[in-house]
């Protein structure tokens, strides 16, 4: 034995798994892509050339006023010096001074920042101090809201300095961010609906092409939208005015000529009533009634085709209807239904398909199981019977047109091959599909699954 492997389906790539699916995800993406990329750029050309290169300066003119504090109190020592120095210092540079006399700096151990500006305001102000002052220091920006504290180690103590934080920090860095995240969602939000209307008519022309592949009507559709929106839209149109041509012309030859038979058949019965009960009278009436229950079932496929209009049908109450009919007709039905549901359907037709199926089993079986259930936003109904069934084989063949299954010239037994093929016709006009199956009960399952 050989045995084959069956290829498994490709798996999507990542790329693709992450991309949104719907068009206005990807429309938004498109337009966000680049909008992102380019405030990335910005911002990094903002970071790395002027919010560095404005806080070095601030931190570089920062260094030469304690450099040159430090420079006045070696030159007028004492408290008097002192205190006329600290004074001209907080007028005139907004350095609030004081002088510890015999303190000595202490190691402070400071957690790292995740403030990226508060990082380099640190290691600006490091390097401007080493080179303008050369004594030992301490600088705290964190401890202080408003203020950063530097400490110099003198020679006879520590002078302590508290600068506020606007001299080191430059406003346009808020400035600059405010109104780039301001702008980004100013402009997403016009993009978004923007796109939104652009997207709406595709999603009208997916919803009128959804409805006629069901059979249903789409009022008040129109050509709308961008220019290739609407010659698509357009070209939807045109399709479906030629196809419901085309299904009007076949029906109404159908059942012309299927109406025109009806005439030399009923010369034929009248003049086969007049010779009497010979054999050869009897052979002829057999031809001819087969011949009439073909013109029926013709007119019936015709009459299948036809223009109902889709309404609102209750699923349950469809298929008491098709079991009471089926009862009368002295059938064993079994009806079981999990949940009912209201559909727009062409309840005619519909119900001839049921009916259809359900008269079929009845004739091969003993007893017809009839369910319905509705998930998965699908409408799934089975026809079960315990008769001989059909070999998987021959299952494609008997759906369709003219195909019998018993080929024997008794119309009781064998039909004229249309009741499948109208069923299935009737399904697809739903939108929806007709296949043949094993049944549980031994017999052959009709299943029909209609989308909602």
């Amino acid at each position: 034995m050989v045995s084959i492997a069956t290829p498994r389906r490709a798996q999507p790539s990542l790329i693709k798994r992450i991309l949104p699916r719907t068009l206005l995800g990807r429309s938004i993406l498109i337009i966000m892509a680049p909008l992102v990329l380019l405030q990335v750029i910005s911002s990094w050309v903002f970071y790395d050339r002027h919010y560095e290169t404005v806080t070095r300066r601030l931190a570089q003119g920062l260094a030469g006023d304690l450099a040159t504090v430090i420079q006045l109190m070696i030159r007028n020592p004492g408290p008097a010096g002192r205190e006329q120095i600290f004074r001209l210092a907080h007028n005139s540079m907004r350095i609030r001074l004081t002088f510890h006399e015999g303190a000595r700096l202490e190691a402070r151990t400071t957690e790292a920042s995740l403030n990226v500006f508060t990082n380099v305001l640190d290691h600006k102000l490091t390097n401007a101090l080493e080179e303008s002052v050369g004594r030992p220091f301490l600088i705290d920006t964190r401890s202080l809201d408003r203020d950063v504290e530097i400490q110099v180690q003198l020679a006879d103590g520590v002078l302590q300095a508290l600068i506020a934080r606007e001299r080191l920090f430059s406003s346009t860095t808020y400035i600059f961010i405010m109104w780039m995240l301001g702008s980004s969602i100013i402009l997403f939000g016009v993009a978004l609906i923007f796109m939104r209307n652009q997207v709406k008519p595709i999603r009208r022309l997916a919803v009128a092409a959804d409805g006629f592949g069901k059979g249903r009507e789409v009022p008040g559709f129109k050509p709308e939208g961008a220019a290739e929106v609407r010659q698509a839209a357009a070209a939807f149109i045109r399709m479906r005015d030629r196809i419901r041509r085309q299904m009007d012309q076949r029906t109404e030859f159908l059942a012309g000529v299927s109406h025109d038979l009806r005439t030399p058949l009923t010369r034929m019965k009248l003049q086969l009533a007049l010779l009497g009960d010979s054999p050869e009278a009897q052979s002829l009436q057999s031809d001819v009634t087969e011949m009439q229950r073909m013109v029926e079932g013709y007119l019936a496929f015709a009459r299948g085709e036809g223009t109902e209009q889709a309404q609102d049908c209750s699923i349950a109450e469809l298929l008491q209807e098709v079991v009471a009919q089926a009862e009368r007709e002295g059938a064993s039905v079994e009806l079981q239904i999990n949940r009912d549901a209201t559909l727009p359907l062409r309840k005619e037709a519909m119900r001839r398909c049921l009916a259809n199926l359900v008269s079929n089993a009845a004739r091969f079986g003993s007893h017809v199981w009839l369910r319905a259930s509705v998930q998965d936003r699908t409408l799934d109904i089975t026809v079960d019977d315990d008769g001989p069934g059909i070999p998987p084989e021959r299952r494609a063949d008997a759906l369709k047109p003219f195909y019998r299954l018993e080929q024997s010239r008794n119309p009781e037994t064998g039909g004229v091959g249309l009741g499948l093929t109208i069923a299935r016709d009737v399904v697809r006009n739903h939108g929806g599909e007709l296949t043949l199956e094993d049944a549980p009960e031994g017999g052959l399952r009709a299943r029909i699954r209609v989308p909602l």
